[in-house]
């Protein structure tokens, strides 16, 4: 994570304007954006300042954004224009990765840089620095790892967020603060989708997987990014049995599973339970209850979850002895149940023999929920069938190790159950560890071989992506709103056909009286603006729609029609060139996992039928290279099968 020193920062002497950092690219702040993306972008940097020496020559702005005024404390936004000529990798990973590699390549992208204390330094004092953008000793702000947030949306409003260093929460610019920011930016500037690469970890543990056990979804999910795609021949399906399957597995087969071999586990959930005002029945329950709790406990204190009975205010109409009495009977009626569920009503029946005041009966049964009593933890739970409360005991005495039993004092059980935010972590991390991520080969049998198996399902699927709104601008109160797109008839650069070669839809605004040659044009001064490919690109025709060229649009179509255009580009041999973001791809992908594209992941080409597949399918370790000869089994097969000389 960066350290970025906020509380000291003095404002920086760039331009005369400062924008508040938690409002920044909400509506109307600091521009109105009503168009398309482009549009967008263009209005926002008329607020910017003018940089010079920071990007290679191509053209930087930046913003002043103030976290909080006292102490004042300020950070910058760098937006970088890269067109097409400047860029030293003309084509982008990033979307061949997450799948859109057959859109076509940009003319230019948008960086939205958030520099680190150590990323700013080095363009602030640091004149002979040569970033591996850099040209002739001239320094790139978007070719420097480690910035707080990095983000790049191409021209046609598909983007990335390359990557997010956040401080702890808590801090002036936490994690989810800057996603907050990022998200605010791609709302307002109408991006169309933008991708992440989700690597994320906090204190060893891979986010997405610890979030989609707790929550369903993986941490950037609560900004609405989702399964994008994944690797090693992940589905969605897939990777949502993989959560429900985790999510679901029972604690209490879990524990009798684990806790004759490891004592921890059964002592952590104990641990957890007591603090629990609801019974904690699946994996998916206590995760989700730790993390919670991790994001309500302050930093400094600790929380004593150690309820050895009932607190009884001043107030409370019966003596601490009585209430201590009901208490134990009510927990002898539980145990002489055979530590089986039993009803409210059951439990007050049995007590009743031995306590007739039914009004201090109801009390500790509504007090008692996940309370200590002696050796037994008293837990309470709702009937999801018959929505009816239910009590059972919890021998605590089995949680520890056989030679202190029952023997251990008062003071060593309460010293147990505090609970700290560091030692939360720990038994996060331990719980993390020994469940989901490295289970011993024993312990992985049976219904629990599933965790390992849908664990490596989760941490497979890397590649998120949000839809925002971008191909819908907003109200149109003055001319026809169409969608767009086009084709080129001299294309043949995939053989796939004429539809992977379709850019997306523009949504482009027209007078009532326009006609369709007007129509024509105003498609072709976007395509042309929007795409490298499509830089001389005419119109000859409207494959979809029969008309002259002087014919007025309104009244042919209706509004929100999809059109699409026919027509040539002028520029001979460009196709030779690669204006797909997949480039010339001509490798052929077949892997063992069901991958046919190719997903970033490490791959090896067989050296007779040169298909690729995953090294790690191919059972090379990532930490061995790779061999110089490789034949992948089908390859290996037929050899053996060839006949032998004479």
């Amino acid at each position: 994570m960066s350290q970025l020193d906020l509380t000291g920062c003095k404002k920086r002497k760039r331009g005369d304007r400062v924008f508040r950092f938690k409002t920044f690219g909400e509506k109307g702040y600091p521009a109105e954006f009503k168009g398309s993306f482009r549009e967008n972008v263009a209005a926002l940097l008329e607020f910017g300042h003018i940089e010079s020496n920071m990007s290679c020559g191509m053209l930087c702005w930046s913003f002043q954004l103030e976290l909080h005024s006292h102490p004042p404390a300020h950070i910058l936004l760098f937006v970088v224009e890269e067109p097409i000529g400047a860029s030293t990798h003309r084509h982008c990973n990033h979307c061949k990765y997450v799948g859109w590699g057959h859109h076509m390549i940009c003319n230019r992208k948008y960086h939205f840089v958030v520099p680190s204390r150590e990323t700013e330094a080095v363009f602030g004092h640091d004149s002979n620095y040569e970033g591996p953008d850099s040209r002739k000793g001239e320094r790139s702000i978007v070719g420097v790892e480690g910035h707080a947030m990095h983000g790049v949306i191409h021209s046609n409003g598909f983007g990335h967020l390359l990557c997010v260093n956040g401080l702890e929460m808590g801090s002036d610019l936490a994690g989810r603060h800057i996603m907050d920011f990022w998200d605010r930016l791609c709302t307002s500037l109408r991006a169309r989708k933008v991708s992440i690469y989700d690597i994320s970890q906090k204190k060893g543990m891979d986010l997405r997987l610890l979030h989609g056990v707790a929550y369903s979804k993986p941490w950037f999910g609560r900004w609405g990014y989702g399964f994008g795609r994944g690797s090693f021949g992940v589905t969605q399906p897939m990777y949502q049995k993989a959560i429900d399957a985790i999510q679901g597995m029972p604690l209490c087969l879990l524990i009798h599973h684990l806790g004759s071999s490891n004592h921890d586990i059964p002592l952590i959930f104990s641990r957890y339970q007591t603090l629990s005002d609801h019974s904690l029945v699946t994996v998916g329950n206590l995760f989700h209850f730790m993390l919670e709790l991790k994001s309500r406990l302050p930093k400094e204190t600790c929380l004593d979850s150690y309820n050895p009975g009932i607190s009884v205010e001043t107030t409370c109409r019966w003596s601490p002895k009585r209430v201590e009495m009901a208490a134990r009977v009510i927990v002898e009626a539980l145990r002489r149940a055979e530590f089986r569920w039993v009803s409210r009503q059951e439990v007050r029946d049995a007590a009743r023999a031995y306590i007739g005041d039914t009004g201090l009966l109801d009390f500790v049964l509504k007090s008692l929920g996940n309370h200590i009593v002696g050796n037994y933890l008293v837990r309470r739970s709702l009937n999801p069938v018959t929505k009816v409360l239910e009590y059972c005991l919890e021998d605590i005495s089995t949680v520890f190790p056989s030679d202190e039993g029952l023997a251990m004092n008062d003071s060593k059980l309460k010293a147990r159950y505090k609970i700290t935010r560091i030692q939360l972590m720990k038994d996060m991390f331990y719980l993390y560890k020994n469940i989901l991520k490295e289970q011993k080969q024993t312990v992985a049998t049976g219904i629990f071989s599933t965790i390992p198996v849908a664990a490596r399902v989760i941490l497979d699927t890397k590649y998120l992506i949000k839809e925002y709104c971008g191909g819908q601008p907003s109200e149109v109160k003055v001319g026809l709103k169409l969608y767009c797109t086009v084709v080129s008839r001299n294309n043949d650069e995939d053989d796939d056909g004429i539809e992977k070669a379709l850019p997306p839809f523009e949504c482009i605004i027209f007078k009532d009286n326009s006609t369709v040659n007007e129509l024509k044009l105003e498609v072709e001064r976007n395509f042309r603006e929007i795409y490298w490919g499509l830089r001389s690109f005419c119109v000859e025709s409207i494959v979809n729609l029969n008309a002259k060229g002087s014919d007025l649009v309104f009244g042919l179509v209706e509004a929100g029609s999809e059109l699409l255009f026919e027509g040539n580009d002028s520029k001979v041999g460009i196709n030779n060139e690669g204006i797909y973001e997949s480039g010339h791809n001509n490798c052929t992908v077949d892997c063992p996992c069901g991958a046919k594209d190719d997903d970033g992941e490490r791959m090896i080409s067989c050296d007779i039928c040169e298909v690729w597949q995953h090294t790690r399918c191919a059972q090379i370790p990532n930490n061995e290279e790779i061999p110089h000869i490789f034949l992948c089994n089908q390859c290996e097969q037929e050899i053996i099968l060839f006949p032998s000389l004479p």
